[in-house]
């Protein structure tokens, strides 16, 4: 299998905890969660030292403190967590100008024609990882292979700390004995369903013709047959486009009176008009999203022939969409707003929303050769 492209995707290990434990001594070492640890708090990041106990991002706080006793809750500093993001990101760019942000802490790198260093994307890897670990006192887990995919899933083998390789000789054998659990986005209950079917990895999928994969999976059934033969011929972009900009929260109590939620969704509005006018970028559409005590997600929009660029209309179209769909949610836990069909484009880096966790993604190095 040939392919020209040479991909690093970078991921920072447990990056939000990471940081807290590098800035505070006390904490390394200790089951560590950033988040609220309120009834209704989230896990933002888990260290490795609470991940051996089953506590992992976005579990509820409650469930991880009964997983681990002894876990310590950290409230998120996202300035920091952004700061040193901008900071890891300057050392993808003395290498190559093709950075493609994910989140705060992982980023795909097209290093076909480096700007420095040498030609091999395995040396570049570990360069890059020793320079952040220099540089910040953190350690980053790097994929390396000729498309976004299994550079994807190759930095998820070796974590923490880790590096892996798959270079184009060995990318089917490898895809082929690959669980399908950890082929990346295959979530929990299309891996269960494959399961049932009897594919427990690559090699079962492979069997499937795109026809039956489609008649299965929908639309998604033309993306695991590409994918299980390593075919993915999506560019590393730096420019990616910001489809929504939004913001949600989930509160200690349920709400049920209307008035309450009018102030809640006001707030709501706010923070993303803020945004919104920090960029200059409003939209069309915005969506209002409310969860119920089951768990339940309800969301209603709507759509106008321009965008929305007052604080006064959004806050206004919030609450006739509430109005309009009372009946569907007379009680909720949590309530967001975003907004869509924005009008320019907006790098994915650009904005952090506010995320109300307290109420509410060089180690031993496997030798490969150095053309790749």
């Amino acid at each position: 299998m040939e392919s020209s492209r040479k991909i690093i995707h970078i991921d920072m290990d447990a990056f939000y905890a990471s940081v807290e434990q590098r800035d505070h001594p006390e904490l390394r070492g200790k089951p560590v969660a950033v988040g609220g640890s309120s009834l209704r708090g989230v896990v933002a990041s888990a260290s490795y030292e609470a991940r051996q106990f089953g506590v992992k991002s976005a579990m509820p706080s409650v469930t991880a403190a009964r997983l681990c006793p002894g876990l310590i809750f950290v409230k998120s500093r996202f300035e920091v967590y952004r700061e040193v993001s901008q900071q890891i990101r300057g050392i993808f760019h003395t290498y190559t100008d093709l950075v493609e942000p994910l989140s705060l802490d992982e980023a795909y790198l097209d290093v076909t024609q480096p700007k420095r260093g040498p030609k091999s994307a395995t040396l570049i890897a570990a360069a890059i990882r020793q320079q952040i670990r220099q540089e910040t006192g953190l350690t980053a887990s790097a994929g390396i292979s000729f498309n976004k995919f299994l550079a994807k899933v190759a930095s998820d083998i070796n974590k923490p700390d880790g590096m892996k390789v798959i270079p184009p000789e060995e990318a089917l054998a490898f895809l082929e004995q690959l669980p399908i659990k950890a082929f990346h986005g295959i979530g929990k209950v299309t891996a269960e369903k494959m399961r049932r079917m009897g594919i427990f990895n690559g090699e079962g999928l492979k069997r499937l013709s795109e026809i039956e994969l489609v008649r299965r999976f929908g639309k998604a059934g033309r993306h695991y047959y590409r994918i299980v033969r390593a075919l993915d011929d999506r560019p590393v972009n730096p420019n990616r486009i910001r489809k929504s900009i939004g913001a949600e929260r989930t509160y200690r109590e349920d709400i049920e009176d209307p008035a309450e939620m009018k102030e809640k969704l006001a707030y709501l509005a706010g923070v993303i008009f803020k945004y919104m006018q920090k960029s200059d970028n409003y939209g069309r559409t915005l969506t209002l999203k409310a969860k119920m005590p089951d768990f339940q997600i309800i969301t209603r929009s709507k759509t106008f022939a321009r965008e929305l660029k007052r604080l006064e209309e959004i806050t206004a179209v919030a609450y006739e969409l509430l109005e309009e769909h009372r009946e569907e949610m007379p009680r909720v836990r949590l309530l967001g707003l975003s907004v869509s069909n924005l009008q320019r484009e907006q790098q994915a880096e650009g904005i952090q929303l506010e995320i109300d966790f307290e109420h509410p993604n060089l180690g031993n190095e496997p030798h490969e050769p150095d053309h790749f």
